[in-house]
């Protein structure tokens, strides 16, 4: 062993003991997992004294650099920044903040220990990718939620407006935070504005199942002729169905309706605390094999083109693995499928993962089996936290700063409209699918009797991401082509997990779409690189896709019929339920 190995192991051994503590300790004080990446960023940062030193002496040249070009703001002469908002970022559009040397230097301030902050966590020697992404991501939230925009004495934009209605704003704001603080939430939109069943989710059909976990909902034809095999939709259960039937002109059902198809879609129940040891089995058999049997049935059709969105994909692509074993491919009663924005493959699942290890999980599951389920705010308000400052302190300042109530969404309706996770399904699904990735693994789950493994589907796959998702990261979502072997066609879409989704076409196209075939030995990255891109929707590319695979045109059917009477008209009971 050589001398620079006797001098770095002592401090290795000291490294190792502090983490090994602090571990045990953070499962009983930080079971979320916040302090204790920002203590290892720390620890490795001070067990690396000469790259600190070099970080350190950057720090000190850009903090002179800066100094000397908020002396000449003053002056009247700034020059180039030294760094910049990213293009993106909202907070700083305003022209005072550019003109005036006194906002301009606090802009500059915050900006520059932010960036180098936010680098030097990326940085850090000796720490994992995994534990670096932590503690960048809750520097991040805490560096975001000191933004000088957060505040009345140091937001320009808010003084001016204060000034300008002789504290009008600031009055409108107390309002707004006090029913903010009685609705238990920073209110995105206006809930009053909308009523689902009224103005939301008004697509005419009928209940025409339901059992305790779901409705089936089959809408009226809106067409004289609907092609022979149907459409069934598997939403997510971690908010409720009619993202996807929002208004008539952001419809994903209506416009495969109006393309000439016939739609199912499942509209979940919203789990009480007695639904508490509902399984991810259950979803699964008593929730998607249900609504492919009342389909088939309904229409008479052998088979169903199946969808999935989010959650509802992993759950399709478990069931397809689950049929493929069960029956064989040939007598599989779905044809083809499609997802949107699903993961299977979790192993680098976005900035959720930040909430995601055996600690946390351990805590999460003791706190949901005292009360049977996971209560959907606290999940909104995770996912809220991977993008605060659009999510959070925008409504903070433009509500509570500047006065102004938040506008009505039907997107962001929806998404304020929770669910609940039960027990015994959430628990499978966090430790199963985020913290195994056994999804992904040959026969390593036993769903419903059998031994899934993804490699076994061969039917064709139509497979949409989006560019911007923070949820179902569109690398990530594209690894499925690695795993089903049927042939299979991706699209990646531009905005995010819904807005990328809810992307209906318009004059003239508001988004953009990249298309190609993809295989199995494909990477991301390559099959970008041969994908065509188009300007608009790829919904048309999805029909222009759809309608062969889904046989002829035959009569069309009503949304109910003897077999299947109507137990209550669209969009249903379950739905409705707070």
């Amino acid at each position: 062993m050589n001398d620079s190995n006797l001098k770095i192991e002592p401090r290795v051994d000291i490294a190792r003991q502090w983490r090994a503590l602090a571990k045990a300790q953070s499962e009983l004080v930080d079971p979320l997992g916040i302090v204790a990446p920002l203590g290892e960023a720390w620890l490795a940062w001070l067990m690396h004294p000469v790259e600190l030193g070099d970080v350190l002496a950057q720090s000190f040249h850009d903090a002179m650099a800066l100094q000397e070009r908020t002396c000449r703001r003053f002056a009247g002469m700034a020059g180039e920044p030294l760094v910049e908002p990213h293009p993106e970022d909202q907070r700083f559009v305003d022209p005072v903040w550019h003109k005036s040397p006194l906002w301009g230097a606090i802009m500059d301030w915050y900006l520059l220990v932010t960036h180098r902050v936010q680098d030097a966590l990326h940085q850090t020697p000796g720490l994992s990718a995994r534990e670096a992404r932590r503690a960048s991501f809750w520097w991040r939230f805490w560096l975001n939620s000191m933004a000088p925009t957060n505040f009345l004495w140091t937001n320009p934009i808010a003084l001016r407006k204060a000034l300008e209605s002789n504290g009008e704003t600031l009055a409108n704001g107390m309002q707004i935070l006090l029913e903010d603080l009685e609705a238990g939430t920073v209110r995105m939109t206006d809930p009053r504005s909308f009523e689902v069943g009224s103005n939301l989710a008004t697509t005419p059909g009928a209940v025409v199942f339901r059992n305790e976990l779901l409705e089936v909902v089959h809408y009226a034809p809106m067409s004289p002729t609907v092609h022979e095999i149907p459409v069934v939709i598997a939403t997510p259960w971690i908010n409720k169905f009619y993202v996807l039937d929002l208004t008539p002109q952001k419809s994903v059902v209506q416009y495969l309706l109006k393309q000439g198809f016939s739609v199912f879609i499942t509209s979940w129940r919203n789990p009480p605390a007695e639904m508490r040891d509902t399984t991810f089995d259950d979803y699964l058999v008593r929730g998607m094999d249900e609504i492919v049997r009342v389909a088939r049935e309904l229409t008479g059709s052998t088979k169903v083109h199946a969808v999935g969105y989010c959650i509802g994909g992993t759950l399709l692509a478990a069931y397809l693995a689950w049929l493929n074993r069960k029956h064989g491919s040939a007598d599989v009663p779905v044809a083809h499928w499609t997802l949107f924005a699903s993961l299977v493959d979790f192993r680098a699942p976005g900035d959720i993962e930040v909430f995601i290890d055996k600690s946390s999980l351990r805590w999460l599951s003791q706190k949901m089996a005292s009360r049977g389920f996971l209560d959907g705010g606290e999940m909104a308000a995770s996912f809220r936290l991977l993008r605060p400052n659009s999510l959070i302190w925008h409504y903070v300042v433009h509500g509570y700063l500047y006065g102004e109530k938040p506008p009505p969404f039907d997107v962001l309706y929806w998404n304020m409209d929770t669910t609940r996770m039960p027990y015994r399904m959430h628990e499978y699904y966090l430790r199963e699918m985020y913290l195994n990735n056994n999804l992904v693994r040959k026969d390593a789950l036993t769903t419903a009797g059998e031994k899934i493994d993804l490699t076994r589907i061969a039917q064709p796959l139509y497979n949409v991401s989006a560019v911007d998702d923070h949820i179902a990261p569109w690398r990530e979502a594209f690894r499925i082509n690695n795993h089903a072997s049927g042939p299979k066609r991706t699209v990646l879409t531009s905005s995010g997990h819904i807005l990328g989704i809810v992307n209906p076409p318009t004059t003239p196209p508001k988004r953009t779409y990249w298309v190609a075939d993809s295989h199995r030995h494909d990477t991301a990255e390559g099959w970008r690189e041969r994908a065509e891109e188009h300007p608009g929707s790829w919904w048309e590319d999805w029909i222009a896709w759809l309608a062969p695979q889904c046989g002829p045109m035959v009569e069309a059917r009503p949304a109910a019929n003897a077999a299947f009477p109507r137990l209550a008209d669209a969009p249903g009971g379950y739905v409705l339920e707070p």
